[in-house]
């Protein structure tokens, strides 16, 4: 392999917009690096994760095509 072509991989200090900050390793040049959403503020780690109407999405779709479903179910028993 040849000597000295790979990056340094150094400490790199990692400050979230919250205020979190943590150390990790990177290649990068910078010894800092600012994040936006860090696993202390992420509605998914927090548990904070606002649920979707899953359930009003589901019955919306039902009542939209309620009818087709019963025309073609109509339809099947006549050729029957």
């Amino acid at each position: 392999m040849k000597a000295a072509i790979h990056p340094k991989y150094e400490v790199v200090k990692v400050t979230c917009s919250c205020g979190h900050q943590f150390e990790t390793r990177s290649t990068m040049a910078n010894q800092q690096l600012n994040i936006e959403v860090c696993s202390n503020c992420h509605p998914f780690y927090t548990g904070k994760q606002k649920l979707v109407d899953t359930g009003g999405r589901v019955q919306r779709f039902r009542d939209r095509y309620k009818s087709r479903v019963s025309q073609n179910q109509a339809g099947q028993s006549e050729q029957a």
